[in-house]
């Protein structure tokens, strides 16, 4: 590495990691998801304390025992009440809704006939409770009404659990693909923020640069190559040391957060011991097994090439648009082709991947280099062949040659071109010189 490329990361290093913007920023992230964690979780509460009060009218009297009160939602026998009279209490007391069940001749009627009046759309949970147990008692009675006997029915009820294993006789659980999703996921999700946050840094210092007439010193003195190189890779040694203290300060402060406010990380209303007996323990055991099978030695270096890949290709890209430009706004008919892979990646990942992580659309899109950071990202908690991975890395590290070669010629004709926007002609004319 020559002096002056080493001058120039120093330089770009410094003069982004002493920026008041940067350090605020820095410091002020992790504090405001840990408080958007914390307000949500806040509101949650509030949420779950709030006790919605329905009135029943049944005309029929045959529901009105099944309607227990929660501690979501209370219910309020109007049955010897006329159904404009219940009405006008609701909107009276300002209750939640009225649940109407009139008196008809036959369950299906019936089942056609009941209303729910509310001044606003109802919660979905709180109508599919209404109607879970309005079915069950109709069923019942269907059954009754045939001459069926109930506790018969309910012993012949047969629970089905498939038990997932490969051919070598291991086990897996249901939920092993979501989890690796998940993981992949997370992984492509920070990679293609990680682009965009700090590209859009590249392509601002250039284009600061340029408008304040500095490039035409500096470039007296560094070959154009150089100082393109200097900027992506000093942007990326300060965003990366953001993104440690980000995730430094995040765990801390999360940990913080719990201790001091008590947050409870099981959902409101859910008692862990009922959770636990509910819960099929030897899904759970499947489920830690397939989290610690999981490729993360490979995943984790995969993240580390991929992302520095990933960067190095767009941020060229990032870079020639800022020479090629003279304002942020000029850059914006340039975004699409930044954009769109990055996008078409994350849909790619979490509609094809998950359904299928070894199919054509899958392997195409993870060999493709302005999608394969995130979508190979997404195949390999699901298992990916060695060569396929190697295929992948050896194609992005030749396109990022290619584009950085490419970069390098339009930096070098448009980091001189003042007062004129640049059409996508005239960029391919640049290459020429």
């Amino acid at each position: 590495m020559s002096s002056n490329l080493q001058l120039i990361i120093k330089r770009e290093f410094i003069s982004r990691v002493r920026n008041r913007t940067f350090v605020i920023m820095t410091f002020l992230s992790p504090l405001i998801v840990v408080g958007m964690v914390g307000l949500i979780g806040w509101l949650t509460t509030l949420n779950s304390d709030e006790v919605k009060e329905v009135v029943v009218v049944d005309e029929t009297k045959l529901f009105i025992q099944d309607f227990q009160n929660t501690k979501e939602v209370a219910y309020l026998d109007y049955s010897n009440f006329d159904l404009d009279v219940a009405k006008d209490s609701v909107i009276s007391k300002k209750l939640y809704g009225l649940l109407y069940i009139p008196n008809k001749t036959s369950n299906d009627d019936l089942a056609k006939s009941i209303q729910f009046y509310a001044e606003e759309s109802p919660n979905f949970s709180v109508l599919n409770k209404i109607e879970r147990i309005i079915s069950n008692k109709l069923t019942e009675q269907n059954y009754k009404n045939e001459g069926l006997n109930l506790a018969v029915i309910e012993r012949s009820k047969a629970k089905i659990n498939i038990q997932i294993e490969n051919f070598s006789g291991e086990k897996t659980s249901k939920m092993s693909n979501y989890v690796k999703m998940a993981f992949g996921g997370l992984a492509g999700y920070l990679l293609m923020m990680f682009i965009i946050i700090y590209g859009n840094m590249v392509m601002r210092s250039v284009i600061e640069e340029k408008t304040n007439r500095i490039i035409e010193i500096i470039i007296s003195s560094v070959k154009p190559m150089q100082l393109m190189l200097g900027k992506i890779l000093g942007t990326s040694f300060a965003g990366i040391l953001q993104f440690l203290i980000w995730v430094l300060l995040g765990g801390i402060l999360l940990i913080i957060a719990t201790s001091l406010f008590g947050i409870d990380p099981q959902p409101a209303g859910v008692d862990p011991s009922v959770a636990l007996e509910a819960s099929n323990q030897e899904e759970i055991q499947l489920l830690i097994q397939d989290i610690l099978k999981l490729p993360l030695v490979t995943l984790v270096l995969s993240f580390f090439i991929y992302f520095v890949g990933g960067y190095f290709l767009y941020s060229s890209i990032y870079a020639a648009i800022g020479a090629a430009v003279d304002s942020e706004t000029d850059s914006q008919q340039f975004m699409l082709p930044i954009i769109l892979p990055l996008m078409l990646g994350i849909y790619v990942g979490f509609f094809a991947v998950i359904e299928n992580p070894h199919g054509t659309v899958s392997t195409v899109f993870s060999m493709i280099p302005l999608t394969s950071p995130i979508v190979m990202l997404m195949r390999i908690p699901f298992g990916v062949p060695w060569w396929q991975i190697l295929v992948s890395i050896s194609l992005l590290i030749g396109s990022i040659i290619f584009m950085v070669w490419f970069a390098g010629k339009i930096y070098r004709i448009g980091i001189l071109m003042y007062g004129k926007k640049p059409s996508y002609k005239e960029l391919f004319k640049w290459l020429k010189y």
